[in-house]
Parts: structure tokens; sequence; C-alpha cells
């Protein structure tokens, strides 16, 4: 029995290409749906004795999912190990009454909706599809499929945007109560169009963004939501709402990711699949595991990035055995600028340090 509780499966396929988009995606290519899951489930009987009994979370992500042809993706879902938590992405413009179905009839307990903004104006610089209207028949065909937890992607900082733009887009996002919130700053990836054509105004509005992000955080907290990850809120109640496929990662716990660039990290080991498509297809139709790059952990990467991760919780983050990989001079700085605080044998950022997030956990690192 292996180690494996979370399992990320990689479905690549996608109608259009957004220009932020740096994932690994393939556009349209429906005759290769079946044998891309053929590939997939091949994969996953050969790395089946990694994962353990039972598996806790699945999260099938991509690409766009539910863009992949629905008898493709219901047989997929069905070759999947039964988990407490199995989230699906999805696009609005993908989501029909008979996604919908087929998605509660796989097993699926959660979806990961991509509403990015529900600004018209705003949806047109990110190159999406989908338009506010779409996004809230989504959601409205999803509720009434059964799903009774629905996360909302957003996001902040897109060229454009100003502040009204925003509290609208946090209001919309409320209006619908999605048991969950992802809220990211936009990023310039290297090499996407989205940077050659809007890399200079992301440079100049950069400042802004933290303000952005305080006001996200201000709405979402005084709505009810718990601010449990540096971009993610989960709706208070009698439920744990927080994202547990996600929660595995930022705890650096063991998980198997199959499909094309998909990472694995499995016993001090970590992997990714090469990104090409056709390569995936030929290793596995003849029974071979698909080209990869491995990397085997040292210590001091694994602790390094315990500590990066865990420190993105608002709980405190135990130290037992991270000493080595924390900077102590460094630490007393922060507790005297008020950006960390000891908890106990854990360690936290205080609120304010916890907006600047990645800036304080970089100068606590040895």
């Amino acid at each position: 029995m292996g180690t494996a509780r979370h399992l990320y499966v990689h479905l690549p396929f996608c109608v259009h290409r957004c220009g932020y988009c740096d994932f690994v995606t393939v556009v349209g290519r429906d005759e290769s749906h079946a044998p891309y899951v053929d590939a997939v489930i091949a994969e996953l009987e050969l790395e089946r004795a990694l994962l353990a009994d039972p598996v806790e979370t699945i999260f099938v992500g991509g690409g766009t999912p539910t863009f992949t042809s629905g008898a493709e993706l219901e047989r997929m879902l069905a070759a999947l190990p039964r988990a407490d938590e199995v989230t699906v992405e999805a696009n609005p413009e993908t989501v029909t009454p008979e996604v919908a179905a087929a998605l509660r009839r796989g097993g699926v307990t959660r979806i990961s909706l991509g509403a990015q903004s529900f600004q018209p104006h705003l949806l047109e610089v990110l190159e999406r599809r989908a338009g506010p209207g779409a996004v809230r028949e989504a959601f409205r065909l999803l509720r009434e499929a059964g799903f009774d937890n629905v996360s909302l992607d957003l996001l902040y900082g897109i060229p454009g945007q100003v502040p009204d733009d925003l509290e609208r887009d946090v209001e919309e996002a409320l209006a619908l109560a999605p048991e969950h919130v992802s809220y990211y700053e936009l990023e310039a990836m290297p090499g996407t169009r989205f940077t050659h054509a809007h890399g200079g105004e992301l440079a100049r509005q950069a400042d802004a963004m933290e303000d952005y992000f305080e006001r996200v955080v201000d709405a979402l907290t005084g709505a009810g939501y718990r601010w449990y990850e540096t971009a993610n809120f989960s709706r208070a109640g009698d439920r744990d709402l927080r994202a547990r496929h996600n929660l595995g990662y930022w705890h650096g716990r063991d998980y198997l990711g199959v499909g094309i660039g998909a990472v694995s990290t499995v016993d001090e080991q970590r992997w990714r699949n090469a990104p090409s498509l056709a390569r995936y297809l030929a290793a596995l139709a003849r029974g071979e595991r698909p080209p990869r790059e491995h990397e085997s952990l040292a210590e001091d990467v694994r602790l390094r990035e315990r500590l990066l991760l865990g420190l993105r919780l608002d709980e405190p983050l135990p130290l037992g055995g991270l000493g080595a990989a924390l900077d102590h001079d460094a630490l007393a700085r922060m507790e005297q600028l008020g950006l960390a605080e000891r908890c106990g044998e854990g360690l936290a950022l205080t609120r304010r340090g916890r907006f600047l997030g990645g800036a304080v956990t970089a100068e606590l690192l040895a």
C-alpha cells in the first residue's frame, strides 16, 4: 500500500486558450479525447501501488475538464478510486444540465467554477468565452443537480480593473453564496500573449494590488468567510468547507499526478510528466510509463517547502524538525515588526504579515 492519499488528474483539452494561461493545455482535438482517457486510466493502473487505501481527495484539473467529451469524462470518473472529496474544474460555458448530472453520477462532490470576473469588459481582456450570465446559469444548474459544495475562482489585478469593478465582482460572487472562493492576483507569465499585450500595464498597477487584496479579504471575511489560505476563503458553518485536496499540498503530504504535465511527490521523490500529448499517448499505448523529469528531494528542500507552504495557512505551523530551514534572526525581526508570531510550538504570520505573504516567508528562510 502506498503513501499518496491525494490524486490529481489532468485533462488538458480546451475550446480556446486564454492569453494569460500557462497551464498544459490542448485546444480542440476531439479525436484525442478517447485515447487520452485510455492513457490516463492506463497510467493510473501502473501507479496504483503508490496510492494509499483509502484515497482522501481527487482533483480533476486542466485545461477544461468539462470540455472533455461527456462519455469519456464519465468513463474516466468511473475508473477513479473512491474518495471523500472529488473536485472537478469547470468553465461556465461548458456546464449544461447533462454535464452537471454526469458529474453527480460520477461521484464528484465539489466543483471549482472558473468565473474570473463578472465584468464584461474585463472578461474581454482575459479572452474568456463565458459572460457573467453564463456564470450565474452554470451555478444554477450545478445547484439544481444537487451540488452543495461549489467554489468560485476569481481574479484581481486585471488590466483596466478599477476599485468599483472589484467591488462589483465581490458583490456578484457573494450573491451566489458559494461555499468557497479562490481569489488570485493575475500574474503575467513569461512567454504568454498576455504578457506581450499587457505586461507594461500590470507592472504600473503593481503597487495597487496590496490595497485590492485587502479589499477582497475585508469583504469576504466581513461576509462570514474564513481566510484560511493566502488566496482561499471558505464559508463558515457546521461543515469544514476548506479545499481538502489543496490542504494536502500545503501540509506537505504525498500526492500522485496523472496526465500530461502532471506532477507527483511521493516518498521524497518528485517527477513531472512531459507536456507532450503525442509522447504521452504513445508511451501508455505501449504499456510504458510516460516520459518524465525526476528529482530527488533533499532534506533541506523538503524543509524549506514545508515552511513556505505551511505559512500560507491561517493555522500555526508546527516548528518541530523545521529549525534548520528557519532564519532565527530574521524571525526575531519579523516578530518585532509585527509580521510573524510564535504560537506555542508553532509559527504563524500575523494579518499584516499574510498580506505581505511571500516577502515575509522569503525573509524567514535560512
